[in-house]
């Protein structure tokens, strides 16, 4: 199939592509992802976010679609009061991306219980995604990248004059917030897995997709700044509206139902990888 490059939330573009390739199954990746952008401007992330994905949703049902993987995440459990949280934890999203990515997760779930669909989804709760591919070759190259590995790495590549902490006085072990960070790689299995598992007539359900283990930021930066051999700039900053303090998942209902097995799980690995992509690119 050829690439063909168009919005999602055009429902002519994205039903001639599904007529014309007879697709049955679709992984939603598109979104915007920034908490702090999300406050600053949520019509934004709403739009693109929800109502875009709305349209797909509703063009997908339409044209007969049956398998449908939808990229969310972890923020939509806000400030968990149980750690690990599993995927029957309450959310509580607190910012305009966690919301829209909430909403969209309630509209797979209305729909496919209506009764008026043939669509059955997999949610994939991301936690915290960073790393690039071993060996090489492969990375993010987003522009104003915002993650916490990305960023630090940059620094110590040298793309970055410094590194700012927002918020040190958390209630947490060293005052920063903690993450569980995935290797992408690990991530771009679970995807396999789940598209498997919905093309076996698997029922419609959510994932957790992390480790199980958190690290906070100050343990990040000590871990690039150990893999690069380079002393970081730091800096000390505000809190950051609409942050959560600390988060990560119990990854067990995805490992026992899709037989997802992480080869990844490291997070020195993670932050090596990062810091060979971006001193090669």
């Amino acid at each position: 199939m050829p690439l063909v490059v168009g919005d999602c939330g055009d429902p002519e573009t994205v039903s001639n592509i599904i007529k014309s390739y007879r697709v049955k199954s679709v992984i939603h990746f598109a979104a915007h992802i920034s908490v702090s952008e999300s406050v600053q401007d949520p019509i934004k992330y709403y739009r693109n976010n929800f109502v875009n994905s709305l349209k797909l949703i509703e063009t997908c049902s339409e044209c007969g679609v049956e398998n449908f993987i939808f990229s969310s995440t972890c923020a939509v459990y806000g400030n968990p009061t149980e750690i690990p949280v599993t995927e029957e934890n309450k959310t509580c999203p607190l910012n305009a991306y966690s919301r829209s990515k909430m909403m969209t997760e309630w509209l797979l779930d209305d729909l496919c219980k209506s009764g008026k669909t043939n669509l059955r989804y997999v949610i994939l709760r991301y936690f915290n995604v960073a790393g690039a591919k071993v060996g090489g070759g492969l990375g993010q190259s987003t522009k104003d990248a915002c993650s916490l590995i990305k960023v630090a790495c940059e620094a110590a590549a040298g793309k970055r004059r410094l590194i700012q902490i927002y918020g040190t006085d958390y209630d947490t072990e060293d005052g920063t917030c903690i993450r569980d960070f995935i290797h992408v790689d690990d991530l771009a299995s679970a995807h396999c897995l789940a598209l498997d598992y919905l093309q076996g007539n698997g029922e419609s359900t959510v994932f957790n997709c992390g480790y199980g283990k958190g690290y906070s930021v100050r343990q990040v930066l000590k871990t690039v700044e150990e893999v690069s051999a380079k002393e970081l700039k730091i800096k000390d900053a505000n809190r950051r509206p609409g942050d959560i303090v600390r988060i990560h998942s119990n990854p067990s209902k995805i490992k026992k139902i899709l037989h997802w097995k992480p080869r990844y799980d490291d997070i020195k690995l993670i932050c090596q990888t990062t810091y060979d992509w971006e001193k090669n690119i």
